[in-house]
């Protein structure tokens, strides 16, 4: 089984419908085991009116809706033939799957997933500053705070050891 993640085409501002559809139809016609996720992407869009903020739900992509499927013949047919489903996106018949890095971004543009970072140092370990105000100072990682994606780094300043807070990206192990 290859599951993968699928665009649809359908009406503009039928795209919630299409969800809803296609959840109904999947159920239906027992289809669970080929289509597995139907999403509408949506992200919170912050409107201030009159000195009030208003948080309202934007679609991402109007017009598409993502579907994570095994494709098959049958899986094909059921999300096609799902009333408000105008087609696959992808170069003729074939429907082409979208990469995972472009479903982790818009997973992650939704909120639902975690972003991940990831840090090849270790506490104990010498880096060299690469950007921001200590930029070419060499220091000892003290602390990886995963969770806030920051190491915490003793640097010499003015002639004494004193830790700073930097992002991932701001350090470079040094080999």
């Amino acid at each position: 089984m290859s599951k993968n993640w699928y665009v649809i085409h359908t009406y503009s501002g039928y795209e919630n419908k299409v969800k809803t559809n296609l959840e109904k139809r999947v159920e239906s016609m027992n289809m669970e085991d080929k289509i597995f996720r139907v999403l509408v992407p949506m992200e919170d869009e912050i409107e201030v009116k009159n000195g009030k903020k208003k948080i309202s739900k934007r679609k991402v992509f109007p017009g598409y809706v993502l579907v994570e499927m095994d494709m098959t013949d049958d899986s094909w047919y059921v999300v096609r033939n799902t009333p408000g489903v105008t087609g696959f996106v992808g170069s003729g018949s074939k429907p082409l799957p979208l990469l995972e890095h472009e479903v982790a971004n818009i997973l992650r543009q939704m909120g639902l997933e975690k972003v991940r970072h990831k840090i090849d140092v270790n506490v104990g370990q010498s880096v060299k500053v690469i950007s921001g105000p200590f930029k070419d100072t060499i220091g000892v990682i003290q602390e990886i705070l995963e969770e806030k994606a920051k190491v915490r780094v003793s640097v010499s300043m003015f002639g004494r050891e004193t830790p700073v807070e930097l992002e991932f990206g701001q350090v470079q192990k040094l080999d």
